[in-house]
């Protein structure tokens, strides 16, 4: 059985595992470790699910996904009533900041804007929104505020990947005006996200862009 057929069954295999995902509808083709996803999900937040599930799976370098959310009749819900419940559920989200996020929402689409002090708030605000009846995407467009403190970023994501268990010779950082940028190699798609995200931890960083391969 060749590479390629032997990753698509694994990620089959894996949504078969994960239960909140129905695979009936999922289909999965691989090509040098790059998986594409096709078919219709629920919700969207099976969608988010089975890109995970599929980044996860050993052997994955990249995943293309093409799904279509296809509500059943009975979730779905008006443009207005989204948005209310929106505005509410950010409103008792204690990792948002009270009217940081905007919100726009048309035709089941979920826009948010607005400025965080941080990116884990950037996340929680899309989180939030998720698993909301209704949603059949989200596009998260909140900034992050640039402060006037970041110094010396790079050398700070160097110390917090070092202190991981990262090997520093195989990850370059750069920064330009709170901008990051990560070069090099990790070993899977897990690597590459904790990576990511512990760049995003440095106080001042306002973007980064991952260009580390799986190797």
């Amino acid at each position: 059985m060749s590479q390629d057929r032997q990753l698509q069954e694994a990620v089959l295999a894996e949504f078969v595992w994960e239960p909140s995902v129905t695979a009936a509808h999922i289909g999965v083709t691989a090509k040098n470790g790059v998986v594409t996803l096709t078919g219709h999900v629920q919700n969207y937040l099976e969608k988010r699910t089975v890109e995970r599930a599929a980044a996860r799976v050993k052997g994955v370098k990249a995943v293309v996904e093409e799904l279509e959310v296809k509500l059943h009749p009975g979730m779905t819900r008006s443009d207005e009533d989204i948005a209310n419940a929106a505005i509410n559920r950010l409103a008792w989200e204690i990792s948002v900041p009270r009217d940081a996020v905007r919100i726009k929402v048309e035709k089941g689409w979920v826009t948010l804007t607005g400025q965080v002090d941080w990116h884990f708030q950037k996340e929680a605000a899309e989180r939030t929104i998720d698993g909301m009846l209704g949603v059949v995407g989200v596009l998260n467009e909140t900034t992050i505020k640039p402060r006037a403190d970041a110094t010396d970023i790079s050398r700070k994501i160097d110390q917090a990947l070092h202190r991981s268990w990262f090997d520093p010779k195989t990850i370059t950082v750069t920064t330009h005006n709170g901008r990051v940028t990560l070069t090099g190699s990790v070993e899977t798609p897990g690597d590459r996200n904790v990576a990511a995200a512990t760049a995003w931890s440095a106080p001042g960083a306002t973007e980064v862009e991952n260009d580390l391969i799986i190797a």
